[in-house]
């Protein structure tokens, strides 16, 4: 998916950092799930072209589905902002479109796939309430859950009892879970583009100490609705996650978004 105050730690900020974004999506630095308890670095992969494939078909409430191949996106898109000095109208249009369809979500249910920087995948399942509320549940082996009460965001350690917290204001997540967002308004949005298969957009951030990350959320050119995101590091790293299985009829008990402070205690520094 960050300590801001000291600029001592500021190598532990954007490793603990990273962690956040990864999921969601959504933050300004990530590693995969597997990397979160072992807390060692992740190599970089060789460069991917997007030949990954897409997830097969629109994710209708009700309908079961097989896990997607995640896109792994060209790692050369991550070109200089500066280039991207307007936008046309198709571009805009699709942007208002993609804006209204996450605006429409009050809830949203699905199961995920995660690949990490090197590769590795892992899978779980995930419940959006808006505006702020999210938890991913890892499956086993992972021992991780994410979970953010509408101001908070954790990652827990269920094996070691322990977890991060940091301020949802601080990671991608919340353009996910904003009750209402208008990414050309928004978000720093560098890029926007369309073909047969996916709606795509690119929000760049930039934090001090951190330094620059980018969100990009893809989203199916035939039913709108969300496929993946890939968050991309300040060091080039990207995590990408797939969702599918969707559905945004399920009422959720607002005690799945609780954070436990009782039984889990921060993680070693």
């Amino acid at each position: 998916m960050i300590r801001h105050l000291n600029i001592r730690f500021a190598a532990t900020i954007a490793a603990r950092s990273a962690r956040v974004a990864g999921v969601l999506l959504v933050t300004a630095a990530m590693v995969t799930a597997s990397s979160f308890a072992q807390n060692v670095p992740v190599p970089k992969p060789a460069p991917k072209g997007r030949d990954g494939g897409a997830s097969g078909g629109p994710a209708v409430t009700g309908a079961t589905q097989t896990p997607p191949n995640p896109v792994i996106p060209d790692p050369r898109r991550n070109v200089p902002s500066s280039i991207f000095q307007t936008f046309d109208a198709n571009q805009k249009a699709q942007a208002a479109k993609v804006s209204a369809y996450l605006s429409s979500l009050s809830t949203l249910v699905g199961n995920f796939v995660q690949v990490g920087p090197d590769g590795s995948k892992t899978q779980g399942d995930f419940y959006i309430q808006k505006p702020g509320k999210v938890r991913f549940e890892y499956n086993a082996p992972s021992p991780i859950d994410i979970v953010a009460d509408g101001s908070s965001l954790v990652v827990r350690d269920r094996k070691l009892a322990t977890q991060d917290v940091y301020p949802l204001s601080q990671t991608p997540l919340r353009f996910l879970l904003s009750d209402r967002i208008d990414l050309m308004k928004d978000t720093n949005v560098v890029n926007v583009s369309a073909d047969d298969v996916f709606i795509s957009v690119t929000i760049e951030e930039k934090q001090a100490l951190v330094g620059t990350s980018r969100l990009l959320l893809m989203f199916g050119a035939k039913d709108g609705q969300l496929k993946q995101w890939t968050v991309t590091d300040p060091q080039g790293y990207d995590t990408t996650i797939a969702v599918y299985n969707l559905d945004s009829s399920k009422k959720l008990d607002p005690g799945m978004f609780k954070i436990d402070f009782t039984n889990y205690g921060p993680a070693p520094g």
